[in-house]
């Protein structure tokens, strides 16, 4: 069985407004291993993108604490890549000048970097659309553009926030295949926050449902399916998904209406 290569503990999270103290997160203990693709699902507003900036070292938590590779997260780490809802793509740079971008930043862009991004970008189908525009490509492809800029600094784990929600439904499913197959064959462990609970059964090794507000572990689903092959779509298919998907449901409906 592979190690832990995050581990959540006793995670608290308290802010101050005008209208006094909000407490978004309280006592969340949880795991992922190396290589597993976990997804957090609950009723909106309940904290679970406050736990991603947190895991990622952008929050430092009121309680309690994060460890990846058994080290404490106090800042942000080069080991956590971060994909956001929109694809944050400049329009005046070429796909592959948005692709080096981290890089440039960080000032990592060496030779070594600039073959993996032009290897990156022949395996995952844009290399002979590196020179063009983000507006000369697809919703699609501009998210996986998106992702190989995340892959490109070599980060161990994957936090991905709501990062399919801004595309069409078909566009979506189309995505989460492309997404899924990318992850998997860079061997990248990913934790990914959505609101759609197919979504998350599709993509998932297993999914952790919070309570609303303060969010709370309320359980935690493993995921299997038959497939030979496992793919977001074929999974859909399979005759537990919709087993899953009712368990899931009524555990997020009792905890609306509550």
């Amino acid at each position: 069985m592979s190690e832990d290569i995050v581990n959540v503990v006793g995670v608290g999270m308290k802010y101050q407004s005008p209208n006094g103290e909000i407490n978004a997160v309280e006592d969340v203990t949880f795991s992922v291993k190396r290589g597993e693709f976990v997804s957090l699902v609950g009723p909106s507003g309940c904290g679970k993108s406050t736990l991603l900036s947190i895991i990622s070292g952008l929050l430092k938590p009121s309680r309690g604490k994060v460890l990846i590779d058994n080290e404490e997260v106090v800042k942000t780490s080069d080991k956590v890549g971060y994909m956001l809802q929109k694809d944050y793509l400049f329009d005046w740079r070429t796909i592959y000048q948005n692709v080096i971008l981290g890089l440039e930043i960080r000032k990592m862009l060496t030779p070594e970097k600039k073959a993996y991004v032009l290897n990156l970008l022949k395996t995952y189908g844009l290399y002979d659309f590196k020179d063009k525009y983000p507006r000369q490509l697809s919703g699609g492809m501009r998210q996986r553009a998106a992702l190989i800029r995340t892959l490109a600094a070599g980060p161990e784990i994957l936090l991905l926030d709501e990062a399919f929600s801004a595309l069409d439904y078909q566009t979506r499913l189309a995505v989460t295949e492309d997404i899924y197959r990318i992850i998997k064959n860079e061997n990248k462990t990913a934790i990914m926050v959505t609101h759609d609970i197919s979504e998350s059964i599709s993509m998932s090794d297993r999914v952790i449902v919070l309570s609303k507000r303060p969010a709370r572990v309320n359980s935690i689903h493993e995921i299997r399916f038959d497939c030979p092959v496992r793919t977001p779509l074929k999974c859909r298919e399979d005759p537990n998904f919709r087993r899953y998907f009712n368990t899931i449901w009524k555990e997020l409906e009792v905890h609306v209406e509550a």
